[in-house]
C-alpha cells in the first residue's frame, strides 16, 4: 500500500510540474521592413499538446503558428526549472540562414565552403530572455501548414542552446560559474558532415562585451586537431557531449568557470555553440557586486544637553560595489511620537574613495538640530540601500542621551561598590597599624605614626579640610583624623 501511494504522489507530482511549464509561447516575428526599418508581426509556438487538437489562432498566420517537435525535451527542460508565478519570457522570431563560420580556428567544421543541400529550406530562429532564462533555438518548419481543424505549420527543433542563470551577481573575489546546455538534432544523418556515427565535433566560445569593448575569452574545439586562441583570465569551460548515441539526438555541456572576478569583468556574456553550419547563441549579464559595511560614530550614546545641538554623526559606508545605486538615509527612532521618523539635520555626502580590490567607500555626515528633554533615549540610525543589499538595508544607530535626565547607570553601580571595597580596606589597613603601634616604644611610635600619616595625606583621595569641599560631615576625612589622635596620644605619654 505504502508502494502505491509513493507512485501517486510521484505522478501527481510529475503532473503538477508539466502543468506548470508554458504551452504556450507568445512571439513577435521580426522582419526587415526597408529603408532600415523593422516590421513585427505577431506569432506563437505550442511547446505542448494532449491528445486533443491544436487550439485555433485565428489572429495569426499559419507561418507563425507553430507546433515545436522537440526530440531532444531542450524546451521542455528549460522551462522545467521556470516559476510558476513568473511572467512568460520575451520572445523574438526571424529568419536564419546556415553559413559556415568565419573564424580561422572553427575551420575544421566546415571542410566545404558550400551548404549541403539537406540543410536547404526556410530556418526561424527563436529567442526569449527573462530573469530566469535565456534561450536560442534553431527551427526547420515543414513547407506547408497542417490542414484543419487549426491550421498550424509543425516544426522541428534542431539547435536548442540555453541557460538558466542569465543574469548571475557575483561577489567580488569569487568565482563565477555560468550554466550553459545545448541539444543538437540533426534533420537526417546526412546533414551531418562525419560520417561515422556520434555526437559531431562541436565549436564553443565565450565572449565579453564591456563599455563598448568586445574580448575572446575562451575558444574550445571538442573533437577536432586544431590551434585554438589561448584562454584569458583563467577561464574554463567544461565543454563535452553528454551523450554518444549513434544519430542523435545529442544534449551537450559548455558550463563557463571564470576565477575570482573583479568588477571590470562585469557586463554582457555572449555563449555561442558552432555545428557545421548552425550556430545558437545565448546572452548572459553578469553582475559584479559587495554588500557594504555601515558603521556609525560616535557610539553606543551621544550626549546633548537639552537646547543644544548633539555632536556631529559619522556614518562610515565602506568597501562596497558597484557605486551606483548608494542610498543613505537618516531616521530617528522613538522620542517624543514615539515612532519612525525621517531625522532632521544638515546632511551631506562625502567624496568616494577607491580601494585595490575596485570597492568604493564613503562618509555619510548628520549635525542633528538642539535637542529636547523629551528626547531622551531616543535612537539616530544610518540605514543603507544598495543593489546587493535586502530591500529594507543595512543601518546602524547611537542612543541619544540628554544631560541630566539619566539615573543612575551600571557603570555608576560599579563605581560606587568599588570606592566601598577600597575604603573598607584601608580602614582595616588603618587598624592593624594601630595594634602595631600599641607594641612599639614611645619614640618608635611617633616616627611610625608621622610616617603613616604623611603616606595617607599623599595617598588618600578625600580631602581634609572643609575648606576643600570634602564630602565628610564636617569636610574632615576620619583615617586621617585617627592617625593624627595616635600621633597627638605618643606625643603626651613620651612627655
Amino acid at each position: 500500500m505504502k508502494r502505491v501511494s509513493l507512485l501517486l504522489a510521484v505522478a501527481l507530482g510529475l503532473a503538477t510540474a508539466v502543468s506548470a511549464r508554458p504551452a504556450v509561447i507568445e512571439c513577435w516575428f521580426v522582419e526587415d521592413a526597408g529603408g532600415g526599418k523593422l516590421a513585427k508581426k505577431p506569432a506563437a509556438l505550442l511547446l505542448r499538446q494532449g491528445a486533443e487538437s491544436p487550439p485555433p489562432r485565428p489572429d495569426l498566420a499559419p507561418e507563425r503558428y507553430l507546433k515545436v517537435h522537440d526530440p531532444a525535451g531542450t524546451l521542455q527542460a528549460a522551462f522545467r526549472q521556470y516559476p510558476r508565478d513568473a511572467p512568460a519570457p520575451r520572445c523574438e522570431m526571424s529568419l536564419y540562414v546556415p553559413l559556415p563560420a568565419s573564424a580561422k580556428w572553427l575551420s575544421g567544421l566546415t571542410p566545404e565552403q558550400s551548404c549541403p543541400r539537406a540543410l536547404d529550406g526556410t530556418w526561424l530562429m527563436v529567442s526569449m530572455s527573462s530573469p530566469f532564462l535565456s534561450l536560442s533555438s534553431l527551427l526547420r518548419p515543414q513547407s506547408e501548414p497542417q490542414p484543419e481543424p487549426a491550421l498550424i505549420t509543425m516544426a522541428t527543433a534542431v539547435l536548442t542552446v540555453f541557460t538558466h542563470t542569465p543574469t548571475p551577481r557575483i561577489r567580488i573575489g569569487q568565482d563565477a560559474l555560468l550554466d550553459l546546455s545545448f541539444a543538437y538534432m540533426p534533420l537526417t544523418p546526412k546533414a551531418a558532415t562525419s560520417l561515422a556515427p556520434g555526437p559531431p565535433p562541436f565549436g564553443l566560445e565565450w565572449r565579453r562585451q564591456h563599455l563598448g569593448k568586445g574580448h575572446l575569452l575562451l575558444a574550445v574545439t571538442p573533437g577536432l586537431n586544431g590551434q585554438v586562441p589561448a584562454a584569458r583570465e583563467g577561464a574554463v569551460a567544461f565543454a563535452a557531449w553528454d551523450d554518444d548515441e549513434p544519430w542523435g539526438p545529442w544534449t551537450g555541456n559548455g558550463t563557463f568557470w571564470l576565477p575570482a572576478v573583479k568588477p571590470s569583468q562585469e557586463g554582457t556574456y555572449l555563449a555561442t555553440v558552432h555545428l557545421p553550419y548552425l550556430q545558437g547563441q545565448i546572452t548572459l549579464e553578469l553582475a559584479v557586486q559587495k554588500p557594504p559595511k555601515v558603521a556609525l560614530t560616535p557610539a553606543p550614546l551621544v550626549w546633548a544637553a537639552p537646547g543644544e545641538a548633539p555632536p556631529e554623526l559619522l556614518c562610515l559606508v565602506s568597501h562596497f560595489y558597484p557605486s551606483q545605486g548608494l542610498e543613505v538615509e537618516w531616521e530617528l527612532r522613538g522620542g517624543p511620537e514615539g515612532r519612525f521618523q525621517k531625522a532632521e539635520g544638515q546632511r551631506w555626502l562625502s567624496a568616494l574613495r577607491h580601494h585595490s580590490d575596485g570597492s568604493v567607500s564613503l562618509s555619510a555626515h548628520l549635525q542633528p538640530p538642539p535637542v529636547t528633554s523629551e528626547q531622551h533615549g531616543a535612537r539616530y540610525a544610518c540605514r543603507v540601500h544598495h543593489p546587493s543589499l535586502p530591500a529594507l538595508g543595512r543601518s546602524a544607530e547611537v542612543t541619544l542621551q540628554v544631560a541630566g535626565l539619566s539615573g543612575p547607570s551600571l557603570e555608576d553601580g560599579i563605581g560606587l561598590f568599588l570606592s566601598a571595597f577600597l575604603l573598607l580596606g584601608l580602614l582595616k589597613a588603618l587598624s592593624w597599624a594601630a595594634a602595631y603601634l600599641a607594641t612599639q616604644n614611645p619614640t618608635e611610635k611617633v616616627q611610625h605614626s608621622t610616617f603613616l600619616y604623611f603616606s595617607l595625606l599623599i595617598l588618600s583621595p578625600f580631602p581634609n579640610s572643609s575648606s576643600e569641599g570634602g564630602c565628610w560631615p564636617g569636610g574632615q576625612n576620619p583615617a586621617l583624623e585617627f592617625t593624627q589622635t595616635c600621633i597627638k596620644s605618643c606625643h603626651l605619654k613620651q612627655a
